[in-house]
C-alpha cells in the first residue's frame, strides 16, 4: 500500500441540541449570545474527535451501534468532498432533504497532492433515489445508464443494482464511501462485495465503509475503528463487537435464544 495520503481528516467533534418544546430553541439562542450555556435543550454527541488519514490504495472500515454516528460522519464526509449528501457522485445534483449542514460545518478534509479519478458514495437506502436520478437525465450526450452496466437499476433488485454500480461505476484511483452496504446484499453477495473491494484497492482505490457486518468486515487489508461517544478507536477484526456477538451467537445459539426469548 502507497504511504501517500489522499486526505485527512482531523478533530471532527459535533453536538446536537434536543429541545422538549418548540420555544425553548428560541431561549436557547439568547442564551448563546449571552454565554450562558446549554440550560434549555438537551446536548447528544453526534461525533466526537474524529481523526484519521487515508492513503492511497487503502480501506478503512467503521462500526458502531446505531445512532452511534457511523452513517453521520460518513455523509458529512461525502458532502466535505463534493458528493451528494443522499448518495452518487460528485455530479449527481438531487435532493430530498436536508440532513447534512450541521455536522458539515466542523468538517475539514486536507487533501493529498493526488486527487481520485472518480468519486461514489453509495448508499443501500437511498440508491432507489439516485436510479431515479440516472433515468432522468437527458441522453442527448449518450446514455447515462452506460457506465453502470447498460441496464436500469430499477429493473434489478436491490442487490443486483447494488453491485451493478461497484463493478460497473467504480474504476481504478477512486475515492467510495460505503454506507452498510450489507443492508442491500445477500451472504454470497457481500462476499463478491469484498472481490470487487479488492480489485480496486488494488487499482489505487480508496474505501471508506460504515458496516455492521462481519463479512465486509474481514477485508484483510482493511483498518477497524469503532466509533462510540469517546471518537474513533481501532481495533483487530477478532475484538469488533459484530465479530464477537456474531461469534458467540454460532457457538453458543441455543443459549441465546433460550434467554432472548425467555418470558
Amino acid at each position: 500500500m502507497s504511504s501517500e495520503i489522499v486526505l485527512d481528516v482531523n478533530n471532527v467533534s459535533k453536538t446536537y441540541h434536543v429541545y422538549s418544546r418548540p420555544h425553548h430553541r428560541l431561549l436557547q439562542a439568547m442564551d448563546n449570545r449571552r454565554g450562558r450555556g446549554a440550560r434549555h435543550c438537551f446536548e447528544v454527541p453526534a461525533v466526537k474527535d474524529i481523526s484519521f488519514s487515508l492513503q492511497r490504495g487503502q480501506a478503512i472500515s467503521v462500526i458502531g451501534r446505531n445512532g452511534s454516528g457511523k452513517s453521520t460522519l460518513l455523509e458529512a464526509l461525502a458532502v466535505a468532498a463534493g458528493m451528494n449528501a443522499e448518495g452518487g457522485s460528485s455530479n449527481f445534483a438531487f435532493s430530498t432533504r436536508d440532513s447534512h449542514s450541521e455536522l458539515l460545518e466542523s468538517v475539514v478534509l486536507v487533501r493529498g497532492t493526488r486527487r481520485p479519478r472518480t468519486d461514489f458514495f453509495l448508499r443501500a437506502e437511498s440508491l432507489f433515489t439516485a436510479a431515479t436520478y440516472l433515468e432522468r437525465l437527458p441522453r442527448e450526450d449518450g446514455d447515462p445508464l452506460a457506465s453502470y452496466g447498460g441496464s436500469s437499476l430499477h429493473e434489478q433488485s436491490h442487490g443486483e443494482s447494488f453491485l451493478a454500480v461497484m463493478l460497473n461505476r467504480f474504476g481504478p484511483d477512486g475515492l467510495y464511501l460505503l454506507d452498510e452496504p450489507e443492508a442491500a446484499l445477500s451472504t454470497q453477495n457481500c462476499l463478491t462485495c469484498l472481490r470487487r473491494i479488492h480489485e480496486l484497492v488494488l487499482d489505487g482505490s480508496q474505501f471508506i465503509i460504515a458496516t455492521h457486518s462481519p463479512i465486509v468486515l474481514a477485508y484483510p487489508q482493511a483498518t477497524i475503528y469503532s466509533c462510540d461517544e469517546h471518537g474513533l478507536e481501532q481495533v483487530a477484526y477478532q475484538d469488533a463487537e459484530p465479530v464477537r456477538l456474531m461469534q458467540s451467537f454460532l457457538d453458543s445459539r441455543e443459549r441465546f435464544l433460550d434467554r432472548l426469548l425467555s418470558d
